[in-house]
């Protein structure tokens, strides 16, 4: 497994489905953790952005309304739980309000590398979700 990655507060801002002024306020508010990198960008935690969009979703919004619309049928969004069986797996991801649930093998999960808090895109078509690594 990889490092755990990391979201700039722009791509955190998309990812949610708000505006980057909106992340940034959020940030430091302390809503969310954040920390610097070498050059001193401030930076999100994947697993703690993951759990983030899981309760901003819960709580139905924040401070300006969330809108997210599809293009072709295709949510980016973030990991935010994955359950792995003998062969089928479950994963979670949360693209803005929306959060989807793809069930999967677990071999394809291993193939994609994916990880909570991984950035990954839930494409959609009739009942079924794939997801595509980011």
């Amino acid at each position: 497994m990889t490092g755990m990655q990391s979201y700039t507060i722009g791509q955190a801002a998309r990812l949610l489905g708000v505006s980057p002024d909106t992340a940034r306020r959020w940030a430091d508010a302390g809503r969310v953790a954040t920390h610097r990198d070498e050059s001193g960008r401030r930076l999100i935690d994947g697993r703690d952005l993951a759990a983030f969009s899981v309760e901003l979703a819960r709580a139905d919004g924040g401070d300006e309304e969330v809108s997210y619309t599809s293009a072709r049928n295709a949510f980016p969004g973030i990991v935010t739980a994955i359950k792995l069986g003998d062969v089928a797996a479950q994963v979670e991801i949360q693209a803005g309000p929306h959060r989807l649930v793809s069930l999967l093998t677990r071999e394809a999960v291993e193939e994609l590398g994916l990880e909570v808090g991984m950035e990954a895109t839930a494409r959609v078509k009739s009942t079924n979700v794939h997801i595509d690594k980011a």
